[in-house]
């Protein structure tokens, strides 16, 4: 896996193979779809099953560097919109880091709620050409969620820390999460549902704080938070994920800038070599 790099054409010659669409000036796809229209999975596939597996991103020749980067995408019943758009724009954010990192490989990540959903977590494999698409377009929208005022958003921290396996580790950098949602951070994943998902014989609740320290040894995490037309929430939600993430790892989006500022995340953390913590003052607050 991770073998090949992106290209437009093959990204032009996909996007009216699947979708009879082409694209526009900019490079995305010129379409208005609906998320039931560009997500078409109505179960998970297998291709994308947490269960006993672990996810690769080792360097080689064709790619001696490789930049790993989860992207958990929120496929709860509010945040389609959302994933549409990066869909559309995925030719766009691959074109402008192939400009200036060549061996990005990315994982895309489905999230959504493990005390409620029947599929909770989805995960592809690590990719760096035009399967990236590909599996993107498998992730199964459940639509679920409940009425806990979060989702499993740190699962993609969990999968990343215990289930991946990544070649940079051993140069001394950084794997990159970047998950995208509406709502407050979960103050834990409950270990039934995680098990029964992964496989795992976990004896007690993960904790969220204490996962957050396991996840960023080994990645840089930042968190971008969807406004979408509707502010409900809003304090509550800012004030959850600012007990882990400083203002540069907790980044307020629309949904058109969604695509580049998952671009300038990557981009900004690779160049910076400070990547491993957040801003704290002499209290050990985070500083916002």
């Amino acid at each position: 896996m991770g073998s090949g790099s992106w290209s437009m054409d093959s990204y032009a010659r996909y996007s009216h193979a699947t979708r009879g669409v082409s694209l526009d000036s900019t490079g995305a796809m010129d379409t208005s779809m609906t998320n039931q229209e560009m997500f078409k999975a109505r179960k998970l596939d297998e291709a994308l099953n947490p269960l006993n597996v672990i996810r690769e991103c080792c360097d080689s020749e064709e790619h001696p560097n490789t930049v790993p980067v989860i992207l958990g995408l929120d496929v709860t019943g509010s945040l389609g919109e959302a994933s549409v758009e990066i869909a559309k724009k995925l030719n766009v954010i691959m074109t402008d880091l192939y400009d200036k990192i060549e061996d990005v490989e990315f994982l895309i990540m489905g999230i959504g709620d493990l005390s409620y959903d029947d599929c909770p977590i989805q995960v592809s494999q690590f990719e760096s050409d035009i399967r990236i698409a590909e599996q993107l377009d498998k992730i199964y929208f459940e639509f679920g969620g409940g009425g806990n005022y979060y989702e499993s958003y740190t699962a993609a921290w969990y999968f990343g820390s215990r289930h991946t396996k990544l070649d940079c580790w051993e140069r001394g950098k950084k794997g990159i999460i970047i998950t995208i949602g509406d709502e407050r951070i979960n103050p834990y994943l409950p270990h039934k549902a995680l098990s029964e998902v992964t496989g795992d014989n976990l004896q007690g609740d993960i904790e969220t704080e204490e996962l957050y320290k396991e996840a960023k040894e080994k990645f840089d995490i930042y968190h971008l938070d969807v406004k979408h037309g509707c502010d409900w929430d809003c304090e509550n939600i800012i004030s959850s994920w600012k007990n882990y993430l400083d203002k540069n790892h907790f980044k307020t989006v629309t949904m058109d800038s969604i695509s580049n500022t998952i671009t300038d995340i990557i981009i900004n953390s690779v160049s910076n070599s400070e990547n491993d913590s957040v801003a704290v003052n002499e209290n050990n607050e985070i500083v916002w």
